[in-house]
């Protein structure tokens, strides 16, 4: 008996285990077959962007470490990466872009001087391989950042430079958008805060606050482009001092009806990310999610199938908000193959949404409702054993991709063709 035959055939069985317990499998595929993820462009390369040869990351407490070989050197290594990994992974996706990723032609252009002719050629790729695509001003790993203030600068002539950025990458999305007939997710989050005690937090976290109104002062069609803000605990020499908290950045979205965006990483290690779900969905529409994978503090590793990233997808779908998520992709590791990475990250996104869509709502909620509550939490912890994976291997099948292991093989014939070949 062939793999493929050994797949359907154990889906058959999972299928029926599931219908035992309320699931329909069939239902289950379809829902995720409609979430798109957004994969982040920058895993790519380091997040060294293409504004100058061999550009760092620098700034804003992020770091990419590691130096493994067949990183992308210019905009068709990225979109050709990219290309690789969306043709490994089930349902179709969506790219993250950051505005140092434009195409710039090998010319000089500051960042309060980009425009859309330097994304129109991402638009024309994107159309080309049939994906929608998110945008994010780069407040980072440039000049004018690094005393460590942007749109929270006391300094007029900084402030200003960097709130005309986010204006354009602000255009730069509509564009997308409208030229993709696909809502572009416009995040913004800034690098500012001071690595020891500074007196002038109010000051600071009010002058945030203004360039804020303004850069969102000018209306755009939800249709084409919908803003987050994006908060952070703290980050490498912001250690005392980050303006752009998450008690501010909640604040802002509530009063102003802007989409808040919730990084994974952005908290306390023990802090429960998936309990904000209910909580801030009370008072807010949409979320952006930001999924990685921290290990002691902001680490953007790769992510994986933990109980994090499954609490949130459970949270997500037991609220029943999938239209009201967007979900996007954040880590970047150069110590492994990356093309590998992204493929380990989003199938364990995937996977873990899966899992929610899989669980016996209805039947633990009438358990709930009614108040056996021993007998929720058995099947809680029965429905743990149940066989996810021949599901999730059908799907992939199904989408005419690798089913469970097979992708390595993939990756590493890449890895030697392609990435191998790059100096």
């Amino acid at each position: 008996m062939d793999r493929d035959t050994r797949i359907r055939k154990a889906y058959e069985i999972a299928r029926e285990e599931y219908a035992e317990v309320g699931v329909d499998t069939e239902k289950a595929l379809k829902n995720l077959e409609k979430i798109a993820i957004s994969l982040h462009c920058w895993q790519t390369d380091d997040v060294s962007g293409t504004e100058t040869p061999d550009a760092a990351l620098s700034g804003g407490g992020i770091q990419a470490t590691g130096n493994y070989p067949g990183k992308a050197r210019n905009i068709k290594e990225i979109r050709q990466d990219l290309e690789k990994v969306y043709s490994l992974l089930p349902g179709k996706h969506r790219l993250n872009l950051h505005a140092s990723y434009g195409d710039f032609v090998g010319e000089k252009v500051d960042r309060n001087e980009i425009d859309i002719k330097h994304f129109e050629s991402w638009v024309e790729w994107a159309k080309k391989i049939d994906i929608g695509m998110d945008f994010n001003c780069t407040l980072f790993s440039h000049p004018k950042a690094n005393d460590g203030f942007t749109l929270s600068a006391k300094d007029k002539n900084i402030r200003e430079f960097w709130i005309e950025h986010v204006k354009r990458c602000r255009k730069i999305g509509d564009f997308m958008g409208k030229e993709l007939g696909s809502t572009s997710i416009h995040n913004i989050w800034i690098p500012d805060g001071s690595k020891d005690l500074p007196v002038d937090r109010f000051v600071h976290r009010a002058i945030l606050n203004d360039s804020l109104d303004n850069i969102l002062s000018e209306k755009y069609d939800p249709k084409n482009i919908k803003d987050s803000v994006e908060a952070k605990l703290f980050g490498i020499g912001l250690e005392a001092f980050t303006v752009g908290s998450h008690d501010f950045y909640l604040s802002y979205a509530v009063k102003n009806n802007t989409m808040l965006c919730l990084d994974i990483g952005h908290f306390h290690p023990m802090e429960e990310i998936f309990d904000k779900v209910s909580a801030v969905f009370q008072f807010i529409d949409e979320l952006m999610f930001h999924v990685t994978r921290p290990i002691r503090w902001d680490s953007d590793h790769v992510v994986t199938l933990n109980d994090e990233v499954l609490a949130l997808m459970r949270e997500i779908v037991w609220a029943d908000k999938l239209d009201k998520v967007h979900i996007g992709l954040d880590f970047f590791d150069a110590s492994i193959n990356r093309i590998g990475a992204y493929i380990i990250g989003t199938r364990a996104a995937q996977k873990a949404l899966l899992l929610a869509l899989l669980d016996p709502i209805k039947m633990m909620r009438d358990h709930e409702n009614k108040g056996q509550l021993f007998e929720r939490l058995a099947l809680m912890e029965e429905s743990k054993a149940k066989p996810f994976g021949a599901v999730w291997d059908y799907y992939c099948l199904q989408k005419g991709v690798p089913a469970g292991e097979r992708f390595i093989k993939e990756v590493q014939q890449y890895e030697k063709e392609v990435l191998s070949k790059r100096g």
